[in-house]
């Protein structure tokens, strides 16, 4: 018997007095006339302890959010894309005008269910990461095989940015030779631009040396003063992201049909390397996709070649206070654009630091030349 029923027990069956049984107990009077309430309202079943949690939460996030969440989760995992917090508020924060922070997000997936642990995978305050401090400065490369319809093996080829995880290409072959990888190259090189260097592991279409030459990715690489770097044998983690590369896009490959031809796989890696250039962002990136990081800095480029002209394309939204934001060179510069235009979306066109600001129907709001000695850049007055 609960301490509660043996109370109210004492004072309406043995007659006791309610100072009696406070003073006997060690508790108080106010507590003993609430139990008797609760027993007159609903008998033995009321005196059950109460949950102390309250009727409602102000910031409880809505049950049409929690689906929303369950919903993006499972649709970004059947289409093979990575459906974690972050990809998930990303998704939510242009379907929502307050979107729920990653931290609540992983709270839901973890309350539904949908959070399988891992703790053997290191955390991620114990890596020490490499990255490039410039965009082309130097590429990862490497091949990896995949399985088509018919069981046949194709190769596939995929370049990467060390900086900005930019996927430059990928690029399916029922076997790669020398000559494939020096017209992949090219091909991303017309897009891009030279990288500073090159990095490989010591695959016979790479590397020459243990044959004591070279192969044609040596020679053209060494015309175009592009440095060639190479992987120690064995040793994977040099081409870290490149092989993280490979595992994201034969997660995706498996949850399509599968191809039966390399037309159709061609079609597919397409379709990928356009999703995790543009679409998806990247944690190691702070949140930025690809194409973020990699418009956002001026590009390296092979020693002693002239520079190229920065162009760059940003959208963006005007703030409360009519500016918009640009980086230039890794640093944040505000555009003033005038509060007239709040909410505006708007787009820059960048070539330099000439800047051209745009509304969607291409009308010219602002033309600026960017100053670097200045955070903000007001509007000239009249």
């Amino acid at each position: 018997m609960g301490m509660a029923r043996y109370v109210v027990d004492a004072v309406l069956l043995e007659g006791r007095g309610v100072r009696e049984v406070a003073a006997a107990h060690g508790i108080s009077r106010s507590w003993i006339y609430e139990l008797l309430g609760r027993f007159r309202a609903g008998g033995y079943g009321a005196l059950e302890l109460r949950s102390h949690r309250p009727h409602s939460c102000p910031h409880e996030t809505p049950p049409a959010v929690v689906q929303r969440i369950v919903e993006l989760r499972r649709e970004l995992a059947g289409q093979g894309h990575d459906a974690g917090p972050a990809t998930i508020a990303y998704h939510l924060s242009w379907q929502l005008n307050e979107a729920p922070s990653r931290t609540t997000i992983w709270r839901i997936l973890q309350r539904e269910g949908l959070v399988t642990p891992q703790p053997q995978k290191r955390p991620i305050c114990s890596r020490i990461r490499f990255e490039a401090q410039l965009p082309n400065e130097m590429w990862q490369a490497d091949i990896t095989a995949w399985t088509l319809a018919d069981g046949e093996i194709a190769e596939i080829f995929n370049l990467i940015d060390d900086h900005s995880r930019l996927h430059l290409g990928s690029y399916a072959h029922t076997r790669i030779k020398a000559a494939d990888v020096v017209e992949s190259f090219h091909r991303a090189a017309e897009l891009h631009g030279l990288p500073e260097s090159f990095l490989s592991d010591n695959g016979a279409v790479f590397v020459g040396s243990y044959r004591k030459g070279k192969v044609a990715l040596e020679y053209e690489l060494e015309r175009l003063g592009v440095e060639f770097k190479n992987s120690r044998p064995y040793h994977p983690q040099t081409l870290g992201k490149v092989e993280r590369l490979h595992q994201t896009l034969k997660r995706y490959l498996a949850k399509q049909a599968p191809a039966r031809t390399l037309a159709e796989l061609q079609e597919q890696l397409d379709a990928f390397a356009h999703y995790y250039n543009a679409i998806r962002p990247h944690r190691a990136l702070g949140g930025r996709t690809p194409l973020q990081a990699y418009s956002a800095r001026v590009k390296a480029r092979p020693a002693g070649t002239p520079a190229r002209t920065y162009f760059r394309v940003r959208s963006d939204r005007v703030d409360d206070t009519g500016k918009v934001s640009l980086r230039f060179d890794s640093k944040l510069y505000k555009i003033g654009l005038g509060r007239s235009h709040k909410g505006r979306v708007v787009k820059l066109l960048i070539a330099d630091q000439e800047i051209r600001v745009i509304d969607s129907n291409g009308e010219l709001i602002r033309e600026l030349t960017l100053d670097t000695g200045r955070v903000y850049q007001p509007l000239a007055r009249a």
